[in-house]
């Protein structure tokens, strides 16, 4: 399996930001809370692709995204919240009513 070729695109009509790997979707899917900030609710990825660093690419491009286009999260998602704490250098696009808990 090759991520070096693998992009990370949102699909806002299903409110998610997905890549394909190896002809399986991965997604973060989000709600938009406001104008500037989406509530990232859940990360996927197939569980034959588990294990092998795919949702944390996910995550860190979706993190990379919102970064580039001035938006926050809200990182309700339990693999998000647990990114965010190891990678503490994308805190700042963490909407600041939850930066406490990172």
């Amino acid at each position: 399996m090759n991520l070096d070729n693998a992009t990370v695109q949102n699909n806002t009509a299903e409110n998610r930001f997905e890549m394909l790997t190896d002809g399986k979707l991965s997604v973060v899917e989000y709600q938009p809370y406001d104008d500037n900030t989406l509530v990232l609710t859940h990360t996927e990825v197939a569980l034959e692709l588990e294990g092998q660093g795919i949702g944390s690419r996910l995550v860190k491009e979706t993190l990379e995204y919102v970064r580039q286009h001035n938006l926050q999260v809200i990182p309700l998602c339990p693999f998000v919240s647990t990114y965010l704490k190891r990678h503490r250098d994308y805190v700042d696009v963490v909407h600041p009513a939850y930066k406490d808990k990172f």
